[in-house]
């Protein structure tokens, strides 16, 4: 490995063992690939240059949203709900999603969120004929 490729890996390793990309980028990835965060790394650096690294983290930060919103479609069975039976409407859906991703993002507890979500599905459910 040359200077140039050493100064690269130095400085892309810096990037990702910032304390914003070990919390939100690196910790998470890493405990659900179930690897090191040491592979982790490695594996990031090995597909993104230094521009990708650099822009990363805010598209990540953007992302959640999204990843919570899709996996709350899925907990709280708005696949059948909606998607199928088609007792929910997709407006619906979202709405209530929108609602809870919020309150996820604002600190309440995912477990707290999605026990509240069932109740104001099971409540729209009896109260929408």
């Amino acid at each position: 490995m040359d200077e140039d490729q050493k100064l690269m890996e130095t400085i892309k390793l810096r990037i990702l063992r910032s304390f914003k990309w070990r919390k939100d980028v690196v910790v998470p990835l890493a405990t659900e690939l179930d690897i090191t965060t040491e592979e982790l790394e490695k594996i990031l650096m090995n597909h993104l240059d230094m521009s990708s690294l650099e822009a990363l983290h805010p598209t990540f930060e953007s992302a959640r949203p999204k990843c919570l919103s899709l996996k709350l479609h899925s907990d709280l069975r708005l696949c059948w709900l909606s998607d199928v039976l088609e007792i929910i409407t997709e407006e619906e859906a979202n709405k209530i999603k929108a609602k809870l991703v919020k309150e996820i993002i604002g600190g309440k507890s995912y477990e707290k969120v999605l026990e509240d979500g069932k109740k104001q599905i099971l409540d729209f459910l009896q109260n929408n004929i």
